[in-house]
């Protein structure tokens, strides 16, 4: 008891310390896996995969990736019957960066959707990697 009391600070640290490095792995879980855009490209082309823009209008208007259908986060809940068609042929999520998808993805799972997955860097990634956006 009292190398806790003497030592409760590092115990803390320690604590949060291993909490941040399982922390990916929970969010993973939720948000289902990631994909690379070369992944991606395959999935839509091989599976008919939806790749699903949630950012805002807004953004997607600025550019977005050629096919992609944008339905912001805070929409879909309300716009699920316009992708029902794909609960079995996949879905890919994109945001601005790949780090805001989880609870989309935690929504779009809990509806039945069995088959999604998350862009790696989202569209920011896609842009850096070279590839074309659309406007």
């Amino acid at each position: 008891m009292k190398f806790i009391i003497e030592n409760g600070l590092l115990i803390l640290i320690a604590f949060v310390s291993g909490a941040l490095l399982v922390w990916p792995a929970i969010l993973r879980r939720t948000s289902g896996a990631l994909v690379t855009h070369l992944q991606a490209t395959q999935l839509m082309n091989s599976k008919n995969a939806l790749l699903v823009d949630i950012r805002t209008s807004d953004e997607f208007a600025r550019g977005h990736i050629t096919g992609s259908k944008n339905i912001p986060a805070d929409q879909i809940a309300g716009r699920l019957s316009e992708i029902s068609k794909q609960k079995n042929s996949g879905l890919i999520l994109a945001d601005a960066k790949g780090n805001k998808t989880a609870v989309v993805a935690a929504l779009l799972k809990k509806e039945g959707f069995s088959e999604v997955v998350t862009l790696e860097g989202g569209v920011e990634g896609w842009k850096n990697a070279g590839l074309p956006l659309t406007k």
